[in-house]
């Protein structure tokens, strides 16, 4: 769990399970820490939770997996964590590596579900589906970008495919309908992930780490604007615009408030989507690239970004992309976000209408 874990009525998870009764002995953080206020990809200590007292465990630092140590003790692992519905927002695949520990401990697990708050149809679901051979940890199965699901529904599929032995169990949100998906409180979830806006956008704009353009990061909309120094923001949006009218586009110039870039003048656009359940994010990114790489093509080039997990950066957008040579394929229109199937495979594991 972390800071973000919360119920209805604003308690944290770790509280509600004391007052409840629940012999909890320690609690496990995945990246940006218990308090979620981690810089994206930095190295997360194990420390001692000031309001109980208990350890926490780093799951994105020195491991990203529990020990066997660190399971001796405990009978049921809880998994309370929430989740913006992109391949890359490693909460996720935190999920897989606790799953798999418990699987090779012997350990039961419990999954407290909570919403995808960009689930829509599933028409709006968008790939491509990773390859195996871009796995990492921004992407360990082959799913799609955007894939509609909660993370229970993900956890019945890859028990099914990957941990036939784990001891599963999930305790269902009620009155949750992932094509309404609304009626609830949306709580910040990383220290760029603090609007539900946000959300729908990021499955599209995150692909921007890759390259060298600003995605907007410690600024007042990250993920919801991006630029550089070297983009011509008025002729970019006049091509982006001839070919949708269903998007808003505001021109910005920023001061950076990250790399690339930092404190430099960036010039951008501000994505203001018309109607948020059926943007498709990933398609829109893909074209805003292959214009960038049209109208800039001697500046536009790929960027290493710098990870506990990925220290030498390399190959970062064929990872968020899940494919290899992700920029070329960009550029020569050969990547599809149709996935039509997508639906039919998860179908046996999906909890909600």
């Amino acid at each position: 769990c972390n800071e973000a874990s919360v119920t209805n009525t604003g308690l944290h998870c770790r509280l509600a399970l004391l007052n409840a009764g629940f012999s909890v002995v320690k609690l496990f953080a995945p990246e940006h820490g218990f308090n979620t206020k981690g810089d994206d990809g930095a190295f997360i200590h194990d420390c001692i939770d000031s309001a109980t007292q208990l350890p926490i465990v780093s799951l994105y630092g020195e491991k990203l997996a529990p020990n066997e140590s660190d399971l001796a003790t405990i009978d049921l692992v809880i998994i309370d964590l929430p989740d913006i519905g992109s391949r890359f927002y490693t909460y996720l695949w935190t999920m897989t590596y606790v799953m798999e520990a418990c699987a090779n401990y012997g350990k039961n697990v419990l999954i407290l579900d909570r919403p995808n708050p960009i689930a829509s149809e599933f028409g709006f679901a968008e790939g491509p589906i990773l390859e195996q051979a871009n796995s990492s940890f921004i992407g360990r199965f082959p799913i799609p970008i955007k894939h509609n699901c909660t993370l229970a529904e993900l956890a019945n599929y890859f028990k099914h495919t990957y941990y036939h032995s784990l001891n599963l169990q999930i305790v269902a949100m009620k009155n949750w309908d992932r094509y309404a998906n609304d009626n609830y409180i949306f709580t910040g979830t990383s220290p760029a992930i603090q609007k539900r806006r946000t959300t729908y956008i990021y499955p599209g704009t995150c692909l921007f780490e890759g390259l060298n353009v600003n995605e907007g990061r410690g600024t007042a909309f990250p993920f919801e604007q991006f630029g550089a120094p070297w983009i011509n923001a008025q002729l970019l949006k006049e091509k982006l615009l001839s070919k949708d009218n269903e998007i808003d586009l505001e021109i910005v110039s920023f001061t950076a408030a990250a790399q690339p870039y930092q404190n430099e003048l960036c010039h951008g656009l501000k994505i203001k989507p018309r109607h948020l359940n059926q943007f498709k994010p990933v398609d829109f990114a893909l074209r805003i690239i292959k214009i960038l790489a049209e109208i800039h093509p001697n500046e536009l080039k790929e960027r290493n970004y710098l990870t506990n997990v990925n220290p030498n950066g390399e190959k970062h957008l064929d990872k968020l992309l899940g494919i290899n040579d992700a920029l070329i394929k960009i550029k020569t229109n050969e990547i599809t976000t149709s996935i039509p199937a997508w639906k039919d495979l998860m179908q046996p594991f999906l909890l909600y209408n």
